[in-house]
């Protein structure tokens, strides 16, 4: 009887790896509480001590049963496949071609002290497509077997070859739905560049690193060539208007700016979006900066600080609507399961397939930062070229370790379902990569979005709610985003 009671008494336990890896719970903590994410993605928060029992494979039936309430262990086969379902929606699937970065030239007429690309002076020669190279270009383009293509020109200085620009135009199907964009500093502006950008087709990009006295800075200390592009720039939005121009700052994170005069200088030109960057640890950045090897923690609060006072001033002032549009990405990466193809964060991540670069000398590249890599001659990560393809063993060895599937920190990471692999970062600041993740800057400070995006999420501050609402495109104004 005694025996009989106190097997009563004892809560028959589960082991939460007979549920399978599949299935498996990850914790981190948030606030007060743990948050709970499965391999699809789906998450709660939890008391900590469910998290430990969680951690040590030994959960309660009753710890089963609240986490199959709310979603995060499959009970029945539906609600097994309905997992496998959501789970496979998180992992990015390779379709054709859609997303082309082309270099015509390598010139620029500026010299930046942060630029990421070894470009080379204006009127060097031997740094713009031949016209061989043009021909393969424009073959490939006629091949495209998408429905819709995003085609981007950089350099150098694109606008200083309008004429290839108008050649790669020309050539894309008409049966292909094609988006152009010309990303451009801005120092000049004639008659073919204007022709150019009046398409309905093409978009403008470019770097506005905020009020004038701080864009000369950054272009050491060249106001000419700063006054010069804020009067073109100006020009253009009163041509355009805001909707066909982006604008990025490229931000010392030693030295940022402030937050309120940054974005002032955005919202002054109506800009409403802001894509934070820090110097980047590629060509000739690599030199002139050599702390952006690691951005640091004095980024991270200052991306922190900067997403936090742009909540402060939509609640203040809800005729104007401003975002960070890479915190608005991470949400979306955690709310909309699918539907961003952001290359730094997809896993796997496919290598030269739906998306590639062709540099001025035609060969190609798996990403911008891998061409910046080869012109700096840190490694060459060439996979192939216009003229030959890019279906090579070269390719196919990147694209093997493009996962953080199997990584034993991105394994028990509760973050992994809406992370990604950026083995590109890891080799240029690291040169390897099989180190331990959580040393990597890419690591830290995704752990850091991560942890602001949920603790933003589970707020009850109607402040925060009305700013990630508005970010994720969602009705109403204070609702929360998830239950209490």
């Amino acid at each position: 009887m005694e025996g009989g009671l106190e097997a009563a008494a004892r809560p028959e336990r589960t082991d939460v790896r007979q549920l399978g890896a599949d299935t498996s719970i990850r914790a981190r903590p948030c606030g007060d509480t743990t948050l709970l994410v499965d391999r699809a993605g789906r998450f709660i928060r939890g008391e900590p001590a469910l998290a430990a029992r969680i951690a040590e494979g030994a959960l309660t039936e009753a710890d089963a049963a609240w986490l199959r309430a709310r979603g995060l262990l499959p009970g029945s086969e539906l609600e097994r496949l309905a997992f496998t379902y959501a789970r496979e929606r998180r992992r990015a699937a390779p379709g054709p071609l859609d997303y082309l970065i082309l270099v015509p030239t390598l010139r620029c007429n500026l010299a930046c002290s942060y630029c990421q690309v070894s470009r080379a002076a204006e009127g060097a020669k031997g740094f713009d497509w031949s016209d061989a190279t043009l021909d393969a270009v424009r073959t490939r383009v006629a091949a495209l077997t998408a429905p819709a293509i995003k085609i981007e020109f950089q350099g150098g200085e694109p606008t200083l070859r309008t004429d290839l620009i108008a050649a790669v135009i020309d050539a894309v199907p008409r049966t292909v739905e094609a988006r152009f964009v010309i990303c451009t500093n801005l120092q000049r502006l004639d008659d073919d560049i204007l022709a150019l950008f009046d398409r309905d087709d093409v978009a403008i990009s470019t770097s506005l690193d905020g009020p004038l006295a701080l864009h000369a800075r950054q272009r050491q200390g060249d106001t000419p060539a700063a006054e010069r592009f804020h009067a073109n720039l100006r020009l253009l939005l009163a041509r355009y208007g805001p909707g066909k121009i982006s604008a990025l700052p490229t931000i010392n994170p030693h030295a940022p700016p402030d937050v309120d005069a940054l974005i002032d200088s955005f919202a002054r030109l109506g800009f409403d979006s802001i894509y934070l960057r820090p110097i980047n640890y590629q060509g000739f950045a690599r030199k002139r900066h050599p702390a952006s090897r690691d951005a640091g923690a004095d980024w991270r609060a200052y991306h922190a600080a900067f997403v936090r006072r742009l909540i402060a001033r939509n609640w203040a002032d809800r005729d104007k609507l401003l975002e960070e549009s890479y915190f608005s990405l991470l949400l979306r990466r955690i709310f909309r399961p699918g539907e961003d193809r952001h290359v730094d964060l997809r896993n796997p991540n496919p290598v030269g397939r739906d998306y590639i670069v062709i540099d001025h000398d035609g060969r190609a590249y798996p990403t911008d930062e891998a061409r910046m890599l080869t012109r700096s001659g840190v490694i060459d990560l060439a996979i192939g070229d216009v003229h030959h393809g890019w279906d090579t063993p070269a390719r196919a060895a990147l694209e093997a370790a493009a996962t953080n599937d199997g990584d034993p920190a991105c394994e028990a990471c509760a973050y992994q379902p809406f992370c990604g692999r950026d083995l590109i970062d890891d080799i240029a600041r690291y040169g390897r990569i099989d180190g331990p993740r959580g040393d990597t800057d890419f690591c830290r400070r995704h752990l850091h979005l991560f942890d602001l995006a949920f603790e933003l999420i589970h707020s009850p501050d109607p402040a925060v709610q009305y700013s990630l609402r508005r970010w994720l495109g969602l009705a109403g104004e204070t609702g929360a985003l998830v239950a209490p």
